[in-house]
């Protein structure tokens, strides 16, 4: 339903009640009635608070501005609780009315006219039926709706008691008009306090349970989602604001995050045809998902030696990871592989959204294989590797360990800034070479840094 039905539908119950205004309370001070005359007050009541929340809908439609920038639905909310404010003063008034005049005993109905009183009362219910079933299949999109719907019950309620009343009244049993009144007042004040009290809390930006629970539900069952950080939900009128911020693996690129925010947005969009959401996506804050995390995962599993090569890819949305993994050379096939499934079974509980994992498990060797080169001479093989360049860089420093039975060597070399990236990254890589071949079983790494001038 657009703004323009909700318009039309407000109009036509309008005008219907106020051409009941005009024939209950005319024809029922001519019977003496003061069942069908208070419906009449009732009538106009109800009138002028319909009128209220057709200028508070037609409000509402406006777009959002500088003053308003959530837009004006909550205009709707507060036509909701003037209309029911508006109903409680009538419910006390007739109670009231009907009250004083059983202490004054001042019962009477004008015989002559009781059939003018009969037909006012059909015509009322006529309208009152066309108000419901107007109201009755938009009720829940709109408070203001809502409001007139509520009128409407509250005027077929009352004028079939006021039929009763004054039926009773008609045949004899004079107090019946006046007692029609007193029930009737009851029922309006019960509907009137339920209205002004969840438009009230509406203004107040109170929101149900339920649709927050609805939301978290949809939000937290996206593919993607880690954590929810901060929910915030408010309704005004028909439409659900929401703001949410949700944490997801930090190893998603901006566009993946991207991604995954609009599909918070289209899913809450589905269950709320009338929403404006914002999502804000922040990495998860524990362990960054990066191969030390993984080395580290994989290191605690008993059996493991130690792990190298850690390698972890994100793609498609899951994550790839493979490692090799040493053990004690004396291990048999199945005991190897059941390490390596104790590896998988680990990073599978402690990462999330992991698509495969694959475990090379080796043999650890506690030797060195090939000739043992002392720090004596893995100094000259370095000097030496380096001696051709030593117009264009520096050695600044050198690191040297072994660790499953191979020897790793460190250099950090300082070259001049004047020559280009790709001319170190040669000169670097053939002094790595160099030094592999005087130095047996060795993995050498050569950092590039420039020159202080």
């Amino acid at each position: 339903m657009d703004d323009e039905d909700k318009i039309r539908i407000l109009l036509i119950s309008t005008i219907a009640i106020f051409s009941v205004v005009l024939v209950e309370i005319s024809l029922g001070l001519l019977v003496g009635s003061l069942a069908i005359a208070s419906d009449g007050v009732h009538a106009l009541l109800d009138a002028m608070s319909m009128f209220i929340l057709l200028l508070t809908t037609r409000a509402s439609m406006k777009p959002p501005d500088e003053e308003h920038m959530y837009g004006h639905e909550k205009i709707e909310s507060l036509g909701g609780f003037i209309g029911g404010i508006i109903l409680l003063g009538a419910a006390a008034f007739l109670a009231l009315e009907s009250i004083l005049k059983i202490i004054r005993n001042d019962l009477y109905i004008v015989q002559e006219w009781k059939f003018a009183g009969f037909a006012a009362i059909a015509y009322t219910i006529c309208i009152d039926i066309l108000r419901v079933r107007v109201l009755r299949k938009p009720v829940k999109e709109s408070a203001t709706i809502q409001a007139g719907f509520y009128h409407a019950i509250a005027d077929l309620g009352s004028t079939l008691v006021a039929l009763f009343g004054f039926g009773f009244a008609v045949i004899g049993f004079q107090f019946s008009d006046a007692l029609a009144s007193i029930v009737l007042s009851i029922a309006i004040g019960y509907l009137s306090m339920k209205l002004a009290w969840s438009s009230g809390m509406e203004l107040s930006d109170a929101v149900s349970m339920d649709i927050v629970e609805k939301v978290r539900r949809e939000v937290a069952s996206t593919e993607g989602v880690s954590n929810i950080k901060t929910l915030k939900v408010r309704r005004a009128g028909n439409k659900v604001f929401v703001e949410v911020a949700v944490q997801a693996p930090d190893y998603l690129s901006f566009d993946d995050s991207h991604a995954l925010a609009s599909k918070i947005e289209d899913k809450l969009k589905k269950c709320f045809e009338a929403s404006d959401v914002v999502v804000h996506v922040e990495p998860l804050q524990r362990e960054m998902i990066t191969g030390h995390f993984i080395e580290k995962l994989a290191g605690e599993v008993e059996g493991v030696k130690d792990v190298h090569e850690v390698n972890v890819t994100y793609a498609n949305g899951k994550l790839y990871v493979t490692l090799h993994a040493r053990v004690d050379p004396d291990l048999s096939v199945q005991e190897a592989h059941n390490v390596a499934e104790k590896i998988e079974k680990k990073l599978r509980k402690a990462v999330d959204n992991i698509a495969h994992v694959t475990v090379h498990v080796e043999p650890v060797e506690d030797k060195m294989r090939g000739p043992i080169a002392g720090d004596k001479e893995i100094r000259q093989a370095v000097h030496e590797a380096i001696r051709s360049f030593q117009n264009v860089l520096s050695l600044k420093g050198l690191t040297t360990y072994v660790t499953g039975g191979r020897r790793y060597i460190n250099l950090e070399c300082c070259f001049k800034a004047r020559i280009t990236i790709d001319e170190a990254h040669r000169i670097a890589s053939e002094i790595e070479n160099n030094v592999k071949k005087r130095v047996m079983e060795t993995a050498v790494t050569v950092h590039i840094e420039p020159a202080e001038e």
